[in-house]
């Protein structure tokens, strides 16, 4: 079973669909479950595992997507998953934008499944322009229905054959039917006369044409009599389904809890953001050239208090911390900053720590920080760990179990030749698989130093550096080892080892078994990260098997951690993009469909032909097959920008667009066609990453495609013409990772520092009495140290009015964003 999320949506926001679990019952049969989401306008899908033969499956997964500002509904599909032929849809639920908006919070309940009718299942739009004429012989509507776009498809090639029906009273003219195209260009001009009585509605009718069997709806609009008469319509329309009565399933088809929240916000220009920018880049910048010594009086060591950074890490908490982790090491990583920026927080952390054994064990700023730039720059260098392990636990599916409260002695008469197996022999045989999958894991962690990502080594070569200079006393040497671990393992490989999905590990969830076994191993793997300070202890006692193994590994691991953080340099030289894609690595391959370069008379269909891609952070090179020789190449030092093609320029899905520009500065594209969603992600990110060093991107290029004398997307009629949508060029970190767009993560950090300016004016700028919170003890002090305290008082009432007059800034360009939507000014030169 799966199900599928649409989003019949045209204004960008973010939604956030955390899709949890269902609810028998589904159906008398047994089940295969899983999610696929797809989002208007590209048709990006998103599926999630397959939960096989069970009928109140768990799924634990989150999306978080991009919308148009205007959608209407968002639809969740559960579907069977069938090996042959089509996955059957067990019903869906459909959330209007009012209710999703409705709270604050979202959405988070059990909601009933409704049946699926094929009728109501319709998308797109259709572009018409009605007059009104009146002759002698009386009224006539005339309406040139002109193209429609984004047509649901109903043919198994992925396309329709639509035609349009217009009903004027009891009249109806046909358009003509044109062949697979889900984005059809009538041009064709219907007129009906008007036959007296009472006047009539306009309804127009979209239908997919099938030689065999009834057509299929595609969707219509309707226009009262009233519209016609006085406004008649001109533009684009959205589709309606057939107005009919909602069935209420009554949940015999089961439910779906769901977490859908939904945030909206306007992102300005980027020259607007570059001021707060420039604050943050300067307070981490500001501190990493001007160390100060680690054992300096709190008053000097916060003395950044005021600064954008510290105010956000006072506000944020839970969630919401989270998110804004994520976005400002993105924001960081794309400056290639994230080492300053990781140790101003790191600083900050360690000076307020006075017990070692709590040094970010909490879900601070800078332990979320720490735990998401570990996700972005070192998902290859996981997989590379323990993908082999992980498969095999999953292939050989073994029964493991060590505690005595939990073994099932009646599935494991296998493990015994003589007689029923004893919980000693299954205890002896769990050992025995544990260890066999925990001896790998672990030589494939010590081994793999030069395997770890320089961006990550130097960041933990920080972190030891500011702990052995908080904790220098003999009795905290372990402080050291275990900050590192404390992320390495306890955040990075141990969640990793207990959910492979959500790390891209796996396609699918574990089955219970293997989920048992997945969680020992988690288990045994957080042990060693603790450095078996905490075996013996607590309610897990049945682990005591495995403690002699554990306490082997332990030394290795330390010797491990001491060689990770021995390595040279203080910045990431080049970036992230560099630091992650090596030169002469291939870091993606497989299958493409290539366009040829000018297929002139070939349908489109031949136009595209199979080849074997190979991508390295120096070349993409593509032959017939594997094995033949190198056939053609595209130096990745030429790429201008990598886009994904609108599904109409050539009416096939999944299409992609490399831009490249030669010696001469003459801008060549090549059009490449993947098999699904999931792999055009993958590519597009790959190809983004490869080339993200490059100068000279391109700001803008056509979604569509130059055929028959003008381009798909803006019909401008040169080659040569601008593009006509922004591209996105900058880096992509991974796979799983959406690409760095500094203007989206600074309008978030805004938004944030916009929840505290009261408090930071209160604080900073209005507390008179603010000095005697921060005086030094005078029988301890001196006049330097006072002297001291009122410069760093100083330093922060200028930084705090600094931070508020740059928000003043950005709350003024975001009104007059506002009033230019609402017509009420005309949207002027950007200020500097």
């Amino acid at each position: 079973m799966h199900l599928l999320a649409r989003m019949d949506s045209t204004e960008e926001a973010c939604g956030s669909p955390g899709l949890s679990q269902h609810r028998s019952p589904l159906t008398s049969r047994s089940l295969s479950a899983h999610v696929w989401s797809q989002r208007s306008p590209d048709f990006q899908n998103e599926k999630t595992a397959t939960i096989w033969r069970s009928l109140s499956p768990f799924w634990g997964e989150e999306y978080t997507v991009h919308l148009p500002l205007d959608f209407h509904h968002l639809a969740f599909y559960v579907l069977d998953e069938d090996t042959v032929g089509h996955d059957d849809i067990i019903g869906k639920i459909s959330l209007s934008r009012e209710a999703i908006t409705a709270d604050p919070r979202g959405i988070d309940s059990w909601i009933n499944l409704s049946r699926v009718d094929p009728d109501a299942e319709v998308q797109g739009e259709i572009c018409l322009a009605v007059q009104m004429l009146e002759d002698v012989r009386g009224r006539c509507l005339r309406c040139h229905v002109l193209q429609a776009r984004d047509l649901a498809p109903r043919d198994i090639s992925g396309t329709s054959d639509p035609f349009a029906r217009v009903f004027w009273g009891s009249q109806s003219l046909e358009t003509s039917t044109i062949k697979k195209t889900r984005f059809p260009h009538w041009d064709e001009v219907l007129e009906l006369r008007e036959i007296p009585g009472s006047p009539s509605p306009l309804r127009v009718e979209l239908w997919d044409w099938d030689m065999v069997g009834k057509n299929d709806f595609l969707g219509m609009v309707e226009f009262p009599p009233q519209v016609l008469q006085h406004n008649p319509p001109n533009g684009w329309f959205r589709l309606q389904p057939f107005p009919r009565a909602e069935e209420d399933s009554g949940g015999s088809l089961g439910a779906l809890r769901l977490k859908v929240r939904l945030t909206e916000d306007c992102v300005l220009p980027s020259q607007y953001y570059q001021p707060l920018r420039e604050l943050l880049m300067e307070s981490v910048l500001g501190l990493a050239e001007g160390p100060r010594p680690p054992l300096l009086p709190p008053v000097l060591v916060q003395e950044d208090a005021a600064s954008p950074l510290a105010v956000l890490e006072e506000l944020t908490s839970g969630d919401c911390r989270q998110e804004l982790a994520t976005k400002l090491v993105k924001l960081f990583l794309g400056q290639g900053l994230t080492g300053p920026f990781l140790d101003y927080l790191t600083r900050r952390e360690v000076a307020r720590t006075t017990d070692p054994n709590t040094l970010f064990r909490s879900n601070s700023l800078a332990s979320k920080s720490m735990e998401q730039f570990m996700k972005l720059v070192g998902m290859p260098y996981l997989h590379e760990v323990l993908r082999p392990v992980i498969n095999r636990v999953f292939e050989e599916r073994k029964y493991v179990e060590l505690d005595p409260c939990k073994m099932d002695l009646g599935r494991t008469r296998r493990i015994s030749f003589k007689g029923a197996p004893s919980e000693e022999h299954v205890r002896e045989a769990s050992l025995g698989l544990l260890t066999g999958y925990l001896g790998p894991i672990v030589d494939a962690i010590v081994g793999s130093v030069g395997r770890c990502p320089p961006a990550m080594r130097l960041a933990f070569k920080q972190l030891r550096q500011r702990v052995e200079e908080r904790f220098p006393q003999a009795e905290h040497e372990d402080v050291k080892y275990l900050a590192i671990s404390g992320f390495l393992f306890l955040r990075f490989f141990a969640p990793a080892i207990l959910t492979p999905k959500l790390f891209d590990l796996r396609d699918q969830h574990a089955d219970p078994q293997t989920s048992r076994s997945l969680l020992l191993l988690a288990k045994a793997v957080q042990s060693i990260g603790n450095l078996g300070q905490q075996l013996g202890q607590g309610k897990e006692l049945w682990m005591a098997p495995l403690h002699p193994f554990l306490l082997q590994s332990i030394s290795r691991v330390r010797d491990f951690l001491d060689q990770l953080v021995d390595v040279d340099g203080k910045a990431e030289a080049g970036g992230p993009a560099r630091a992650l894609v090596p030169p002469s690595v291939t870091v993606r391959e497989g299958y493409l469909l290539k366009r040829k370069e000018e297929p002139a008379g070939l349908a489109t269909r031949f136009a595209f032909k199979k080849r074997y891609f190979r991508l390295s952070g120096e070349m993409l090179s593509y032959s017939k097959s594997p094995e033949w020789q190198m056939r053609a190449s595209i130096p990745v030092s030429h790429i201008r920008a990598v886009e994904r093609v609108d599904e109409g320029a050539f009416q096939l899905p999944h299409v992609m667009q490399v831009v490249t520009q030669d010696g001469a500065g003459a801008l060549h594209t090549t059009y490449l066609q993947c098999k699904n969603v999931n792999e055009l992600n993958q590519w597009v990110s790959a190809l983004r990453k490869a080339s993200a060093p490059n100068p000279d991107k391109l700001a803008s290029c056509h979604p569509g495609a130059f055929r028959s004398g003008h381009w798909t997307c803006c019909l401008q009629a040169k080659r040569s013409a601008s593009g006509c949508s922004r591209t996105h060029s900058a880096v992509t970190l991974g796979d799983w990772s959406d690409p760095l767009d500094p203007d989206a993560e600074t309008q978030m950090v805004y938004r944030q520092l916009l929840l505290g300016r009261d408090r930071l004016r209160m604080k900073f700028l209005e507390d008179s009495n603010m000095h005697t919170t921060l005086e030094a003890d005078p029988e301890q002090g001196s006049r330097a140290m006072e002297g001291a305290c009122t410069d760093a008082l100083a330093r922060q009432r200028e930084a705090a009015a600094r931070l508020l007059e740059v928000l003043a800034d950005l709350d003024q360009a975001h009104e007059e964003f506002q009033q230019q939507e609402q017509g009420k000014v005309v949207w002027g030169p950007l200020r500097p």
